[in-house]
Order: structure tokens, then sequence, then C-alpha cells
């Protein structure tokens, strides 16, 4: 009983709550992401490439087998084939989705840092100077009105 309620009390901390809470909105904003990078991003990069889409790059490294039905130049034909072939161009799109993803939750993390910080509490007036300065000071200000 004891290995249970040992497991019971690590399974409902708060830790991990918030990991299996973090895990799930990771899986969704990871989605959100690949859309941002698919259908926003890479068409402007096509458009700036001069109509380049990255996600069929590649280049063949196995034969074409007599049997193949597809497009040689698609690179999803020719992996439905079994040919081996190198897809950088789905490896820079991974890519981009994986530096868009680092750089916002860093940003988030961030963001989540600064409201962590506590809140400096204002000033606190000075203390009272002790009488024994105010009296030097009276006593210096005295002499230096002398002729």
């Amino acid at each position: 009983m004891g290995m249970i309620q040992e497991f019971k009390s690590f399974a409902v901390k708060g830790n991990v709550m918030d990991l299996a809470v973090g895990v799930i909105i990771g899986g969704a904003f990871s989605g959100i992401v690949n859309s941002v990078v698919k259908d926003l991003i890479m068409p402007v990069i096509g458009v700036v490439t001069g109509g380049l889409d990255f996600s069929n790059k590649f280049i063949r490294l196995g034969d074409i087998p007599a049997t193949f039905k597809g497009n040689p130049d698609s690179y999803k034909d020719l992996q439905t084939a079994g040919v081996a072939a190198l897809g950088y161009g789905s490896f820079l799109t991974v890519l981009i989705n994986f530096i868009i993803l680092a750089f916002i939750i860093f940003l988030m993390v961030k963001f989540i840092n600064k409201l962590r910080e506590p809140v400096a509490a204002p000033d606190a007036p000075p203390p009272p100077t002790p009488e024994d300065v105010l009296l030097l000071r009276e006593i210096r200000d005295q002499l230096k009105a002398r002729p």
C-alpha cells in the first residue's frame, strides 16, 4: 500500500500536473507553428526565391524501380515507391518550425520570468538626521557666516 500512496503523492504534485498541461498545450501549439511555417512563411520564402518550393527539394540516392508509376521529380512519389532520397527541403521546413517554436517559447519564458520578478517596494523615506549632526551643521553654517 505504501508504494501506491507514494505514486499518488508523486502524480498529483504540482510539477507533474504542470508538465502534463505543458505537453498537451505544446502539442496543440506545434500544430499552430507548423501551419504558420507551411501556410505563411514558406510561401513568402518561395516568392522571394522565385517560386522555390522547399517541400519538394531532394537529392535522389537510389535508382528508380522499373515499376515506378509516379513523377520522378516528386519527393513524395519517390518516397512512396521506396526510392532512397535525401529530403533536405522537408528538413529545412522542420528546422524553420523548430527555430520559430524555440523563439516563441523563449519569449514566453522571458515574459513569465518578468511577471515573477518581485515588485520593488517604493523607496522608504530616509531615516531622520541625528540631532548631533544637525547641531554640527548649524555650527558650521554659523562659522561660515562670520566675516
